[in-house]
């Protein structure tokens, strides 16, 4: 399946890796160290805080649950199909996120704690984003399925196999794109706060700018991308 991606999706892989380690690291510092851009860390902590009888933290953290899967849904809704393919509505999918990062500062700089639940749909849409073209084979918004296919990888090159240059430089940018983007999100913490969510929201935007872009180029087939 990533052979068939066109050339630029290795920038675009980064560049949301990149948004999601940023939002995430904000999130892991600011909303009591709970993360945003994946499930598995906050289902655990739904289950430490059922197991303790905490329903008003549970409760919360079924709203984050909940939050994160509307963001796939919203991108179900605007992104069908297995095949990447230009002029579909992905520069509306980012748009909508920077929105969604943005009401979340406001939000959150007002103290108003219902910001988390904009963020974890921003997230959520991010994440579907890239599954809806890759086969679940891309993911932006973790790392664990990027680290399980490179541990599959590895075994297959010690029993002889041939390595997938073009998978394995994809998945090493999005490892190193989703820590840079941590590095970016806790300096920018430290010095902005909850203003800092105005980081990843403008490359969004800058990424849907680009998107655009690359739609008015009379080169770019805009039927289909295999």
């Amino acid at each position: 399946m990533i052979s068939t991606l066109p050339r630029w999706i290795e920038f675009g892989a980064f560049v949301l890796a990149l948004v999601a380690g940023c939002v995430n690291a904000i999130g892991l510092l600011s909303f009591e160290h709970q993360a945003v851009s994946h499930v598995s860390g906050t289902a655990t902590l739904l289950g430490v805080q059922l197991s303790l009888w905490h329903l008003a933290t549970s409760i919360h953290l079924v709203g984050v649950l909940l939050a994160f899967m509307v963001g796939a849904a919203i991108s179900g809704v605007l992104l069908h199909g297995a095949k990447l393919q230009l002029g579909r509505h992905y520069d509306t999918a980012l748009t909508i996120e920077a929105i969604l990062l943005l009401a979340a500062l406001l939000l959150l700089s007002a103290d108003v704690y219902a910001g988390v639940f904009l963020a974890s749909i921003a997230c959520g849409l991010q994440n579907a984003l890239a599954t809806t073209f890759s086969g679940a084979v891309v993911r932006t918004t973790h790392l664990t399925g990027i680290f399980t296919d490179l541990g599959i990888m590895l075994g297959g090159v010690l029993r002889g196999e041939r390595l997938d240059r073009r998978k394995a430089k994809l998945f090493s940018l999005i490892i190193v794109g989703f820590i840079a983007g941590g590095m970016v999100g806790a300096y920018l913490h430290r010095k902005l706060h909850f203003l800092a969510l105005f980081f990843p929201a403008l490359v969004c935007l800058l990424l849907a700018l680009l998107y655009r872009l690359l739609l008015r180029n009379p080169s770019a087939d805009k039927r289909k991308v295999q």
